[in-house]
């Protein structure tokens, strides 16, 4: 599950389940879904991403960071992630397709994760992934 929380003039994103990797995908989700409707992307093209951390927050944000210049260098968005995290060190896979403006009404442009309200945290029943995106 992924959801948007209110941040001001910013974005604060969630990724919740049972697995810290899939948790981190469901934050990569979460960003897509602040440009558009992950489910319209098609998983045509696989990147691969690789990000190491002191921690676990700090990989959260750049994990996230990862996927914003992914996303801005290929002119791409990203619908489907697997990730793996082993000792603060995050191999993924994002897959996704070049952007189509029509298809995809992409609402704003993703500048970067920030600090502001990181957590990565093992609740009751999940995982919690979380942070602000500066857009």
């Amino acid at each position: 599950m992924f959801e948007h929380f209110a941040h001001g003039a910013d974005i604060g994103i969630r990724g919740r389940s049972e697995t810290l990797d899939q948790a981190f995908a469901e934050a990569g989700r979460a960003l897509t879904a602040v440009v558009t409707d992950p489910d319209r992307v098609r998983a045509t093209t696989a990147v691969p991403i690789r990000c190491s951390a002191p921690d676990d927050e700090l990989l959260l944000v750049d994990w996230l960071n990862a996927l914003i210049y992914e996303m801005a260098t290929r002119h791409m968005l990203f619908g489907r992630f697997e990730v793996r995290i082993a000792d603060h060190g995050l191999v993924a896979t994002a897959w996704g397709e070049p952007v189509d403006v029509a298809r995809h009404q992409p609402a704003v442009e993703p500048k970067g994760a920030t600090m502001t309200a990181l957590r990565v945290a093992h609740e009751a029943d999940a995982w919690l992934a979380q942070t602000v995106l500066d857009v």
